[in-house]
């Protein structure tokens, strides 16, 4: 069953940080750990976990040689079924939650719908911004789509610094140094989409 989802599925390459964390983590290793045997710059491999950069082939192979996984074994769990029925019916209960940045205060992501197709991928989350969040700011190798479900917040790209309200919205490009800040007492609710794109850089 799973040889037929790989035969017919597409490689989610934007899932690779999440499972080279999974593979460390199962290791026993912390970053500074990985970065000593692998020779990569911890700072890297953190925007590689946290799905901010894809990694090259030769960084990567390097990641899992010295992790000891088998590549096949790896790749294997980056396949999504690319099968579409011509809809789709996304219950919350199966919003999936995940890690976008390892030590991140108070933001809460949940996977609400991932894809790829020819020249790239998207991914559509929804971000839970609880009072006291905090986060510096990072950098994607993405395209990015912000609409307030929620609440108010200031959304600062790089020296620069956006209010926005419920039903705003901001498009910008990923490789800008970005970072939501909720400054009130309570949560703030995001849609944010992900474009993964050939010539995201």
């Amino acid at each position: 069953m799973e040889q037929e989802s790989i035969e017919h599925g597409q490689l989610v390459y934007y899932k690779i940080g999440g499972v080279i964390r999974k593979f460390r983590k199962e290791k026993d290793l912390k970053l500074l750990d990985l970065a000593a045997i692998t020779g990569i710059k911890s700072a890297m491999l953190s925007k590689i976990e946290n799905g901010r950069m894809i990694p090259t082939i030769p960084t990567l192979f390097t990641i899992m040689n010295k992790l000891g996984i088998r590549p096949e074994h790896f790749f294997s769990q980056l396949y999504a079924d690319n099968t579409f029925p011509g809809y789709l019916l996304l219950k919350k209960e199966t919003f999936a939650a995940y890690e976008k940045e390892e030590g991140a205060v108070g933001f809460q992501y949940q996977s609400i719908l991932e894809s790829s197709h020819d020249g790239g991928a998207f991914q559509i989350s929804l971000l839970t911004l609880f009072p006291g969040s905090n986060r510096p700011q990072v950098t994607t190798a993405a395209y990015e789509f912000v609409y307030v479900l929620e609440g108010s917040l200031e959304y600062q790209l790089e020296d620069k610094t956006f209010e926005m309200e419920t039903g705003d919205a901001l498009f910008f490009d990923g490789n800008i140094a970005h970072v939501p800040i909720n400054s009130k007492n309570v949560m703030v609710r995001l849609l944010v989409l992900y474009l993964f794109t050939d010539n995201s850089k």
